[in-house]
């Protein structure tokens, strides 16, 4: 395995540009994508830039990564944001990769709720129809993530009223990282009232507790009956799963009610832990994969800015570049949430 520089997350200020650049000028300050999007492959023409074909991850061997003092950063215009004034410093380094992974994890999973409270497919049609939005960003009403647009009608009742499918459910985050952190936050902020915070790290817990989750230990809840007992016995409606390993993605399978919604976006790369045959049993509805963090960019941004006090301890430890073994080691022992280094 040949050398190359590590690092997918990182902003700085443009030194030079090539001549197919149009965006962006000498002295801009950018903060940049985690893979580049090309802007002119058929997927990401669609909106699907996670499947862009220039796709190479920043800090592999295939393209060197941002911890160095410079880095070559390949399809600019589709790979750079200008830096917005608004955010906390602190944060920025955040919407590179964490927050729209995590703020993708959150919307697939308010998706399928909403869609399956709205669609003919899988709801009653009645004569109590109700209005439902998605809650947006400041408190606005948006369609842009969640498959129904402002007006557009849900068909369920609670047989008291008008029925709420988001502030109703119960969602679970399986890991509370950096990535669940954000999708705890967004899936909060899109209208989801209860959120089981689960890992086996305390400080990681209490931080999910400190952005409005209700944090559940592994080594000290039985996950499964603390699930249970909070849905008369069906199972969470939605799980966002993050860790990324077998068990994990085992677990959110078992905690799911029947018809329930996974979103997982947990770096897998072993076979499945469930067959086919147990998808078919319980309907289940699944989705997975990296976030089109150039399509969701605009969205998550705002989302991380309307939520960046909660967030504002998110960065923990601030090294020099010549620091980054020291950074390194932190993480690993897992007392940082996220280390940054500056040149």
């Amino acid at each position: 395995m040949g050398v190359h520089i590590e690092g997918h997350e990182f902003i700085g200020v443009i030194e030079e540009i090539g001549s197919d650049v149009n965006k962006f000028a000498v002295g801009d300050e950018v903060v940049s994508l985690f893979s580049p999007v090309c802007l002119k492959c058929w997927y990401c023409k669609q909106g699907l830039t996670n499947r862009c074909v220039e796709g190479v991850a920043f800090g592999t061997q295939k393209l060197d990564g941002g911890q160095a003092e410079f880095v070559r950063v390949p399809f600019a215009d589709g790979t750079l944001h200008l830096v917005p004034p608004e955010l906390d410093e602190s944060l920025l380094i955040m919407m590179c990769d964490i927050f729209p992974t995590g703020y993708y994890g959150a919307s697939r999973a308010v998706e399928g709720l909403l869609t399956q409270h709205q669609s003919p497919l899988t709801s009653f049609r009645d004569a109590h129809s109700t209005k439902v939005s998605l809650k947006g960003q400041n408190g606005h009403t948006n369609g842009s993530t969640n498959g129904l647009t402002n007006g557009q009608t849900n068909h369920h009742t609670n047989g008291d009223g008008p029925f709420d499918p988001l502030g109703s459910s119960v969602v679970v985050c399986l890991g509370c990282g950096p990535v669940g952190i954000c999708a705890i936050t967004t899936a909060l902020s899109k209208g989801i009232k209860t959120v089981l915070a689960v890992d086996s790290v305390e400080d990681r817990l209490s931080e999910a507790a400190q952005v409005g989750a209700i944090p559940l230990n592994l080594s000290k809840h039985n996950i499964l009956d603390e699930v249970m007992s909070r849905t008369q016995g069906r199972g969470a409606d939605a799980v966002i799963e993050v860790v990324g390993n077998p068990a994990a993605l085992k677990s959110a399978f078992e905690l799911l009610r029947p018809c329930g919604i996974l979103s997982s976006v947990g770096f897998h790369q072993d076979e499945l832990p469930f067959t086919g045959l147990d998808c078919y049993l319980k309907n289940i509805t699944m989705n997975f994969g990296r976030v089109p963090v150039g399509t969701v960019f605009k969205d998550a941004l705002e989302c991380l800015k309307e939520n960046q006090g909660a967030l504002k301890n998110y960065v923990t430890h601030e090294l020099s570049l010549d620091e980054a073994a020291t950074g390194f080691d932190l993480f690993e022992k897992r007392v940082a949430r996220k280390v940054v280094l500056r040149v």
